[in-house]
């Protein structure tokens, strides 16, 4: 019971209005099976290209730099008709990801489609992209937690106020439905680091429910709202909304599965997953939309290999950084990553939609990208060794072993395959591309550059 005491400590009253707070949109009204829902106004990056840039490269900055969209959650246990009443008259609709063919019936300000159980979708309304709903019919929780149990911190509806929260072997962290944690800063001595909001620490945890955490009261740069360091953790249903930095790091870990996990961030580098030094981890069934990379595969100098990752059945928007990648700080090896079945609906960034960026030493094998939807790209593949900014090591690495298979890709500005070594001992090798369409065609050996570096490219 003392866990749960501690969780109810940390609740608070209602604080003022900010994004995030239910029911606050101007732009929108929802009904899901002709029941109204609660939508939810989100900060996201501006629509002005020059804007999201600076919001990237001005640290501290970039929280002032957004426009706002909405989001709204429910559960269903069978196809629901949805109605959406927007804030002006709807000429034109579109319901992505365009994959699940949904045709919008519009009256006026009100469109109708069908959501199926599992469905993450974004509805822009008269080519307006960035003021756009975010619709997430989860399926129907099945798992029930007592709030009395001593393993079990319960946060039920209602706005809470939580800072450094750590989650500990053999424990559940339940936010439910209509619950709002906002995460406040920790810092543990003076000058030192700031703590994560929640931390994950040891073994057999579990995050579940439905309810959103967020980070709108952290300063940009101080902390993560959710910190995984253990094995066997699971994390499931939760929404992050406006997280100062890193979103989800999980490091040293392994075992990790994040399922059904929504995440829109809009600050500077508020990544939204990046995984380091782990093994044995699963991204699935997730949307992403924030301002830095999106899923992200690293090593950094205080951990081992990472391998085993797979990122599958995400719905993912960029607006600066990478949407799918390994890198930039790959310090030790990486092996046996696969990003497969995920739709990309949109990608304005300035770097690469799918990228192996090798900053540093070691060596990256086995990395493949399949059966990929991708709705809009500005820079669409990079295979990349050479030194930057991110770089730890005076040593390069190696890149061999990479697959591009079965992808789709519309709207792209520049469709070039760039594959660059760094020298003689620090190569590109044993790369193929197969059945790669790029703006209604099939890519060709034409498409790609490379340098000296670079050996044993098929393109089939």
């Amino acid at each position: 019971m003392k866990k749960i005491i501690i969780s109810l400590l940390l609740a608070m009253a209602v604080i003022p209005c900010m994004a995030g707070r239910k029911g606050d949109s101007d732009l929108f009204e929802v009904k899901a099976g002709g029941k109204k829902v609660p939508v939810y106004e989100v900060k996201v990056s501006p629509k002005d290209s020059l804007l999201r840039m600076k919001g990237m490269d001005d640290k501290k900055g970039s929280a002032a730099i957004y426009e706002l969209a909405a989001f709204c959650t429910f559960d269903i246990d069978k196809p629901t008709m949805v109605t959406v009443k927007a804030d002006r008259e709807v000429e034109s609709v579109k319901v992505l990801p365009s994959s699940r063919n949904i045709k919008a019936e519009t009256d006026g300000r009100e469109i109708t489609f069908e959501a199926v159980p599992g469905d993450r979708l974004t509805v822009e309304i008269n080519g307006d992209e960035y003021h756009s709903l975010h619709v997430f019919a989860n399926t129907v929780e099945t798992e029930h937690y007592d709030p009395s149990d001593p393993d079990v911190i319960y946060f039920g509806p209602g706005v809470h106020h939580v800072s450094h929260l750590v989650v500990r072997s053999g424990q559940t962290l339940y936010i439910a439905e209509g619950a709002i944690l906002y995460g406040e800063m920790f810092q543990r001595e003076k000058d030192g680091p700031w703590s994560p909001v929640i931390s994950l620490i040891g073994d057999h945890i579990k995050v579940r429910g439905r309810g959103i955490i967020n980070g709108s009261l952290c300063e940009t740069l101080t902390t993560n709202l959710m910190y995984v360091n253990g094995n066997d953790i699971s994390i499931e249903g939760v929404i992050f909304v406006d997280s100062s930095v890193w979103t989800v790091p999980v490091k040293n870990s392994s075992d990790v599965d994040i399922n059904n996990v929504k995440l829109l961030g809009y600050r500077a580098n508020s990544d939204g997953i990046d995984i380091c030094n782990s093994r044995n981890v699963t991204v699935r069934n997730c949307f992403i939309r924030t301002l830095d990379d999106l899923i992200v595969i690293k090593t950094t100098v205080e951990g081992g290999k990472s391998e085993h990752i797979h990122a599958y059945g995400n719905i993912l928007w960029n607006e600066v950084a990478h949407a799918v990648s390994v890198g930039a700080e790959i310090n030790k090896d990486i092996n046996d990553v696969v990003f497969e079945d995920n739709d990309i609906i949109h990608d304005k960034g300035r770097e690469w939609t799918m990228r192996v960026y090798h900053c540093d030493n070691a060596l990256v094998t086995n990395v493949v990208f399949r059966n990929l939807r991708i709705e809009e790209s500005q820079n669409f593949i990079s295979l990349w060794i050479n030194k930057a900014v991110w770089s730890h090591s005076t040593e390069r690495g190696h890149i061999n072993g990479v697959t591009f298979e079965n992808i789709s890709a519309e709207r792209v500005a520049n469709p070039i395959m760039q594959f660059l070594g760094y020298d003689s001992t620090h190569m590109i090798e044993n790369v193929t591309v197969s059945d790669v369409t790029v703006n209604g065609k099939k890519l060709t050996e034409a498409s790609v550059r490379t340098n000296e570096f670079v050996k044993n490219i098929t393109i089939k």
